[in-house]
């Protein structure tokens, strides 16, 4: 499965539970997450898509380590089953 549609399925996921995802995009910054997903209940988390089993890159390691440090939650998501649990995770189901 190709990155791009992991990306959507999670997306779509988000959208079905009543939140956004938009594409996150930040000149001058690289490394920064692929999706900000804004949740209804006031919850916002970091999410970076990969192809199945590619890693973070260093920059994105980088921003994960950043993010986490401060107290945000930042997911690495690679498959379904990762899409899966993140939105049972989010949507407290």
């Amino acid at each position: 499965m190709r990155e791009s549609a992991i990306e959507a399925r999670l997306v779509r996921e988000v959208e079905r539970i009543g939140g956004l995802a938009p594409k996150w995009v930040s000149p001058g910054n690289n490394g920064v997450t692929d999706r900000l997903v804004i949740l209804p209940n006031g919850v916002t988390v970091y999410v970076e898509t990969k192809a199945p089993g590619k890693p973070l890159k260093p920059l994105q390691r980088k921003w994960a380590k950043e993010l986490t440090k401060r107290g945000h939650r930042h997911y690495k998501i690679d498959s379904i089953e990762d899409i899966d649990r993140f939105i049972a995770e989010v949507s407290g189901g």
